[in-house]
Order: C-alpha cells, then sequence, then structure tokens
C-alpha cells in the first residue's frame, strides 16, 4: 500500500525541517520558515522591519510625506424614510388630539365651547385678533399706544377666529395648529441630527409631554408661535449644515473641490484655493424667513438672527476645513459670507417689514401717519434716551413705532413696592427648572361628576418636573460634548437654547414671567434626546447591556409620561378635589 500524496508531502516537510541528533548548536536556534512556499527572503519582504526607519544617534531621519487619512462619509438620514414618516405621524396625530381636545373649554364665565371671556393675556390678544379681522389686518386706532408687538401674532390668532367665529375655540384654534406643527417638527430635526428613527420617536413623546408647550399650545397668546417659527429656523439650519457637507464631500471624491475660477488673475486665485461656490442654499434662505416670522411675532426673536447667523458661518468654516480648504475663514470670506449675510440678515429683516403689510396698506392705522419722535405725538412718552435717539435716526413712521415699543418692553419693571407686584412673576434663573409657574385659570364650586359641587379648577402654565429639573444636568453635559468632544449637536442645542435665554439678564428689574422661555422648551427636549442617545450607545454593544440600556431609557420616557399625565389636570382646567391639586402643586413655589 502507498501513503496518498498529501501523507508524503507531509513526511518530506518533516524530514526537511526535523532537528538533526545531537547538541543543539546556535543556527538552531534561529527560526525556520513554516509557510509552505515562502524562504526566509519571502518572509522579510512581506513583513516590514519594525525597526526600519531607525538611525544612529545624530543622524536625521529620512523626510516622508505625510499620508492623509481616509475622509469619512457623512452618516446622513436613517434608511428607513418609511418608518420615520410613519413614526412622524402617528405621534404627531397623537399630540395633535392632546392639543384640541377640550380646547374651547376654560373660560372666565360663559359655557364650555361660549363666548365667555378670554383667560389671562388672551385678553388682549383674542380681543386684537377680532380687531385685526374686522379691520382687514390692523388693530383699531384708538388715538394712543396700546399695541406693543407687531401684528403677525394677532394674524394668526385672527385665521381660527374667522373659521370658527369669536369664541375660546375660535382663538386659540391657531395656537393648537402650532404646537401641534412643533411636534412634527422636533420629530424630524432630532431624527436628522442622531440619524435615528428611535430617538427622533422619543422625542416626539418628550415635546408631546411638555407641559409649558402642552400649555401655550392651548391658549391665544404669541409665544406658542414664536416658538414654532424658531424651531423651524432651527431645522432649516440643521438641514442646511447636511446639504453644505454633502455638496462638499460630493466635491471632494469628485475631484473638483478646487475647480479653476473666473475673473482676473488674484480673484480666480483665490477663488481656486476657497473651493468650489456651494450654490443656492435655500434652506438657509428659509431658515432667514423663518428668523423673520418669530421676529414679527415677538421682539426677542432677534437673538436668534444673530445666534444662527454666527452659527452657520462657523459651521462652514469647520465644514470647509474638513473638506481639505487650507485656509478655511479666508474661504468663507470668499464664498460664504455675502449669501450668508443675505440670507441670515437682509432676509430676516425684509420679512420683519413685509409682516406689517397690512399696516402699510392701512391709512387708520396707529400710528401709521404718525412720526412717534414729533413733539406731541400720540405714541407715549419716551422713558430710554437711547431708543428715542436711535428712533431720530430716520423719520419714518414704522421706524419710530418699533423703536417706541420697544421702549415700552424696556421700561415695564417691577415695581419696588412688594405689594404692587404681579403675584406669578418670576426672573430667569428660575426658568431652567420652571420654579415660578403662572396661574390663568381659576374655576370653583364645580362637579367632579360624583354628585358633590366643592371641586376646583385651575390652569398652570408650568413645568414637567421630570424634564425641566433635569435642565442643569443636560445643559452642564452638553457643554462638555460641546468643548470636550467638538460634538456639533450640543453645541447647536446650547446656542438655541441660549440665544432665548442669555438676553433676559440684560435687564432684571424688567417684569418676566415664565412663559417667556416657551422657546427654550424644543432645545430642552433635543438636549434630553440626545443624552438618551448617548445612554443607548451603539447598537454593537454586548446583549446583556443593550437591554439594560433601553429598559433605562425606557423608565425615563414612561416616568415622563405619567408625570405628564398626572399634571394634565392643571394643565387643562379639569376639575379635582382640593388635595388632588395640593398633590399637584407640592412644590412649595408652585403654591
Amino acid at each position: 500500500m502507498t501513503a496518498p500524496p498529501a501523507a508524503d508531502a507531509a513526511a518530506d516537510d518533516r524530514t526537511e525541517h526535523d532537528t538533526p541528533p545531537g547538541p543543539l548548536g546556535p543556527d538552531d536556534l534561529v527560526a525556520r520558515p513554516t509557510v509552505l512556499g515562502l524562504d526566509e527572503d519571502d518572509l522579510r519582504q512581506s513583513r516590514p522591519d519594525p525597526a526600519r526607519g531607525v538611525v544612529a544617534i545624530g543622524e536625521v531621519p529620512p523626510f516622508l510625506p505625510p499620508v492623509r487619512p481616509e475622509r469619512r462619509r457623512p452618516t446622513g438620514l436613517p434608511s428607513d424614510r418609511a418608518r420615520g414618516w410613519l413614526v412622524t405621524g402617528l405621534l404627531t396625530l397623537i399630540g395633535g388630539v392632546l392639543r384640541f381636545v377640550g380646547l374651547g373649554n376654560a373660560v372666565d364665565g360663559g359655557s364650555s365651547g361660549g363666548v365667555g371671556t378670554p383667560l389671562f393675556d388672551e385678553k388682549y390678544y383674542a380681543v386684537q385678533a377680532a380687531e385685526v379681522m374686522r379691520n382687514l389686518g390692523v388693530e383699531d386706532n384708538q388715538a394712543y399706544g396700546v399695541v406693543v408687538h407687531p401684528p403677525l401674532g394677532k394674524q394668526l390668532i385672527a385665521i381660527g377666529e374667522w373659521l370658527f367665529g369669536y369664541n375660546s375655540f375660535g382663538w386659540r384654534f391657531s395656537s393648537a395648529v402650532a404646537g401641534t406643527i412643533i411636534i412634527l417638527l422636533v420629530i424630524r430635526v432630532v431624527r436628522r441630527m442622531t440619524s435615528s428613527t428611535l430617538i427622533g420617536g422619543i422625542a416626539g413623546v418628550l415635546i408631546i409631554c411638555d407641559s409649558l408647550s402642552h400649555v401655550l399650545a392651548r391658549a391665544a397668546l404669541l409665544d406658542v408661535f414664536q416658538e414654532l417659527f424658531v424651531i423651524a429656523a432651527f431645522a432649516c439650519l440643521i438641514a442646511d449644515r447636511d446639504q453644505v457637507r454633502a455638496r462638499l464631500e460630493a466635491a471632494t471624491f469628485g475631484g473638483f473641490l478646487h475647480e479653476p475660477a473666473k475673473g482676473p488673475g488674484f480673484w480666480a486665485r483665490s477663488g481656486e484655493r476657497a473651493g468650489i461656490a456651494l450654490g443656492a442654499r435655500w434652506w438657509r434662505f428659509g431658515c432667514g424667513i423663518c428668523l423673520g416670522l418669530a421676529t414679527g411675532i415677538k421682539y426677542s426673536g432677534i437673538y436668534w438672527v444673530a445666534a444662527f447667523g454666527i452659527l452657520t458661518i462657523i459651521w462652514d468654516i469647520l465644514a470647509r476645513k474638513e473638506a481639505g480648504v487650507r485656509r478655511p475663514v479666508a474661504a468663507v470670506v470668499r464664498r460664504d459670507l455675502a449669501p450668508g449675510l443675505w440670507s441670515l440678515a437682509v432676509i430676516p429683516i425684509g420679512t420683519y417689514i413685509a409682516s406689517w403689510w397690512a399696516w402699510f396698506f392701512s391709512e387708520t392705522a396707529f400710528p401709521r401717519n404718525v412720526i412717534c419722535t414729533a413733539e406731541g405725538n400720540p405714541c407715549g412718552a419716551w422713558d430710554t434716551g437711547f431708543f428715542k435717539w436711535l428712533a431720530g435716526l430716520w423719520d419714518n413712521t414704522l421706524w419710530t413705532w418699533t423703536w417706541r415699543m420697544l421702549d415700552f418692553h424696556s421700561t415695564l419693571l417691577t415695581p419696588d413696592d412688594v405689594a404692587s407686584r404681579h403675584p406669578w412673576e418670576s426672573k430667569p434663573w428660575t426658568w431652567p427648572m420652571g420654579l415660578r409657574p403662572v396661574l390663568t385659570y381659576v374655576g370653583s364650586n364645580m362637579s367632579c361628576g360624583d354628585g358633590s359641587n366643592d371641586c376646583v379648577a385651575r390652569i398652570f402654565i408650568i413645568s414637567l418636573p421630570a424634564m425641566w429639573f433635569l435642565a442643569f444636568f443636560v445643559l452642564a453635559w452638553a457643554l462638555w460634548r460641546a468643548i470636550g468632544r467638538t460634538d456639533w449637536r450640543y453645541a447647536a442645542v446650547l446656542v438655541g437654547y441660549g440665544a432665548g435665554y442669555i438676553p433676559w439678564f440684560a435687564n432684571l428689574d424688567r417684569q418676566m414671567y415664565f412663559f417667556y422661555a416657551a422657546s427654550l422648551a424644543p432645545f430642552l427636549v433635543i438636549g434630553i434626546s440626545l443624552v438618551l442617545g448617548d445612554i443607548l450607545g451603539r447598537a454593537k454593544v454586548g446583549m446583556e447591556r443593550r437591554y439594560l440600556l433601553i429598559a433605562m431609557v425606557s423608565l425615563y420616557v414612561g416616568i415622563v409620561v405619567a408625570n405628564f399625565l398626572w399634571m394634565l389636570p392643571i394643565l387643562n382646567g379639569d376639575p379635582i378635589t382640593q388635595s388632588e391639586l395640593t398633590a399637584r402643586t407640592i412644590i412649595p413655589p408652585w403654591g
């Protein structure tokens, strides 16, 4: 019997490499090749010498040009587009139902859904919205200054009154629509920022349960409209950031990042070094329109104009640097600065002016034909010399009236007499946790459905403890991630939150209320969602760890939902017993 060929080859290999009998010598200790078909010279070539490049002391090592690491393509949106829209639509529908159910119930006097009396500051805006509808877009001319905000917010409220009449449902309809759209925008923004439909859905649940957003979506106030346009501007800005990077990535991988530019010598050379022009950036243009609309609701919208303008310039510099442009600052000045100023400075100003369209077309609107700096004008006495000086730079009716309204807001101060102060006033250091709510509705001697008539009803513009009491921890984590890990998402949240919060510290003597923090709510929700995404971490972790992290996030979301359902009676004005009211307002500053 003969051995198979494989056995013969193995035997030959053992014979060739077996150690001969006798004592071992130095040559026998040298490692022999163990890979069939390769000799020692082949192995040396396939395995680089780790000492290669090491030179003697005093010698200069050879210069090797640096090798640019392979650039990672942006992840972009998740691929589950259909599921993303399904989650968005379902959560928006749920949130819309919660915003609309019982929308017109709470009124001061009158029956459910009847005329009654508007609540709290609805007494200004619902009434002025009715005037707007009657006067084709402008408030009544009462021959003296009673209007202290631009007309856009009241025009939006008037749409509901035009559709459903002058009643509690009519004057709150537009607010509920705005609050529902906010839910949709928050879901889509977080989904884009995290590339996760799951985290986007969690953000949707959080914004639905946010008590501040819920109450303002059920009231004829201006703040929910500003919240809508601010988060819409933020959504456009995030989309613009992704679009810019996608275009630069396409130019880099396509090899035309530094294509020749037209023009005279220096201009052409600087254009080529700056990289390609990015073309029309319609998302940034949309951001400018939304910022102009936010300013057309309340003048505090101008803070986001400045903040988002600076943010997009920084993002453009970083995007061109990551794409390989050697002088990204000069490149942005060359390519992006002028279009950016057009989109985020000129367009917002133009949109704000356009929001006064009805005022321009009216001959009877106050003070359409009055220069508010003239002697004996009916606009009221100026309290701030600086604003009056600014108004005097141009004898234009809208220009002087705008500064007169800002003068009013700057001098709306907290009275020195404690007894004269508004009982629900608060200062901005209490807003991150919502320590001082605002009571807007009081009902007594009401039936709870058990035959007794000793129940009460309240509506508080109030924070949800499960979310707002974590604000400082979320902001601290965001600051660390933005600085320590250069995470652009947290930096964006801090910019949006800070633009609506920090400027209020400039005049602490002014009267302020918690609902001024309405536009902070979406950024708080986005920040919490990013933190929950960090807790979940990557999908490729151990199964036990993954299940534990999912359980932790699910537990927190469940706590938020339970907290919202517990607080819902004092958000909607539903009748409850006095003991139930006490249990829901147990925190001392809430009482």
